[in-house]
């Protein structure tokens, strides 16, 4: 009597510390063996270990590390910080979007609004107080787009470090001083009849609003390391 062979599990693929730093290292220069172990002892990586007592990592790890050096980088959160926000909703939920101009998705009430953002029903009127989430009025409910929930998310994160409404009102008016200046670079093609010159015009302000973020980054970045070094 003959048997079929059951077919055998693929084991998942493991990588060293230091294939994994090698493979970080094009788009995290700074990554380095030594601040991988750090985050490790900190409590942000949980490798396996062989007997010998190496470090072995999935792809899940490596996916959680990405997503730890990227809150880091581009939204300069603590670790303590991230560490919250990956225990509570995890790797996938914790990487940040990138706002889309065409879509800005459907709309929300105030309830979703906080509960998504995980910010008071009182922090985001006075979000609102400073125009920095802007609700539309029906029937005396308030809705929001859903785009408002990162901004409204990402002013509860700084909250928490002391920032009121108020406080962050500073970056609502630098945003509108940059879009504004960009607007003016494409105004006569988003307002032209012709459908395709509108595309047009969308295309290139999406990459104008993706220049101008990058470089509002290295200004910030650059300020906040000469104030370290004062």
């Amino acid at each position: 009597m003959s048997t079929t062979a059951e077919p055998q599990a693929t084991a998942p693929r493991l990588h060293t510390i230091g294939a994994v730093c090698e493979r970080l290292r094009a788009e995290f220069s700074d990554i380095t063996i030594s601040k991988i172990r750090y985050l490790e002892d900190q409590g942000l990586l949980q490798p396996r270990r062989t007997r010998g007592g190496y470090r072995l990592f999935s792809e899940g790890d490596i996916e959680r590390l990405e997503t730890i050096l990227r809150l880091q980088r581009d939204e300069f959160l603590p670790l303590r910080v991230i560490r919250t926000e990956l225990d509570a909703h995890g790797t996938t939920t914790a990487k940040r979007r990138s706002p889309a101009l065409r879509d800005p998705g459907g709309e929300i009430d105030l309830g979703e609004l906080c509960e998504r953002a995980g910010i008071t029903a009182d922090f985001a009127r006075r979000l609102e107080e400073y125009d920095l989430v802007t609700p539309r009025i029906e029937a005396g409910e308030r809705m929001y787009r859903e785009s408002e929930v990162d901004i409204a998310a990402a002013c509860g994160r700084l909250a928490r470090h002391g920032l009121d409404a108020r406080h962050l009102r500073a970056f609502r008016t630098a945003a509108g001083r940059q879009s504004a200046l960009l607007e003016q670079l494409v105004a006569s093609g988003l307002r032209s009849r012709d459908l395709e010159r509108r595309r047009a015009a969308l295309d290139d302000l999406e990459a104008l609003a993706a220049v101008a973020t990058e470089l509002a980054q290295h200004l910030l970045v650059r300020d906040l390391r000469e104030a370290s070094e004062r």
